[in-house]
């Protein structure tokens, strides 16, 4: 091999790096691409799912009439005779009210398009109760009638979540324990203890509650928001 090699440039660019006059690599100012491998799989798009009576559970929210309802109780009937059905307990978001009704097995329900938000009460501002937001600080305000008895679990500084449906807050819902202050109770007798006894109690909010006897004025007690029952004494 000679000592000596001959290069030829390229007079387009003075980037292109030299190559030897004998060597099999060339360099060319045209265009070329890679072949690309087109793919047979189809674009996958999201299911679309229905909803029926079929996957009604307790807490499913349902739209019957323009209205939200909240399922409460629900049973899947098939009979000997005669097509299946579902028979429901159903709480109206907006009332507050429940009643019954039933479905056939597999008709289509429209699912309520309800979001839930965490909001902390603040204050009572006459006959309104105002939630705030602690990431923005909004305020959202409902009304006492609108609130029902929920409210004697209510205390200032309690997270919540308000349920908003078509951009308006339909309901709202209470942790499902708190904790309060007994604030007057009668004094239990010696002995009632042992016979498992209890006695009327009004906590901090103003609620009633059947405590044991052993609960005195002064203590801390937890309560079951859903049912108003004492759970324990802390």
């Amino acid at each position: 091999m000679a000592s000596m090699m001959a290069f030829k440039l390229s007079p387009f660019s003075s980037s292109v790096p030299p190559t030897p006059a004998h060597s099999s690599i060339s360099f060319s100012s045209n265009k070329f691409f890679l072949p690309m491998k087109l793919s047979s799989r189809r674009p996958t798009f999201p299911r679309i799912y229905a909803f029926s009576s079929n996957d009604i559970k307790v807490g499913s929210n349902i739209e019957v009439d323009g209205t939200p309802w909240k399922v409460i109780e629900f049973l899947h009937v098939k009979p000997g005779k005669g097509a299946a059905y579902v028979r429901t307990t159903l709480r109206n978001h907006l009332t507050g009210n429940s009643v019954e009704k039933t479905f056939r097995a597999g008709s289509k329900i429209e699912q309520a398009e309800i979001s839930k938000e965490t909001k902390q009460f603040t204050y009572k501002d006459g006959p309104q109760y105002v939630f705030m937001d602690l990431t923005s600080y909004e305020e959202v305000r409902l009304n006492e009638s609108d609130m029902g008895d929920k409210t004697k679990w209510l205390k200032e500084g309690m997270d919540c979540i308000l349920l908003f449906w078509k951009g308006k807050v339909i309901d709202f819902e209470l942790p499902i324990q708190v904790k309060v202050t007994v604030v007057e109770v009668d004094p239990g007798l010696k002995g009632d203890t042992a016979q498992g006894g209890t006695k009327p109690a009004t906590v901090e909010t103003g609620a009633v509650v059947n405590v044991p006897l052993f609960v005195e004025r002064g203590q801390v007690i937890v309560v079951d928001t859903r049912t108003g029952q004492y759970v324990s004494r802390v």
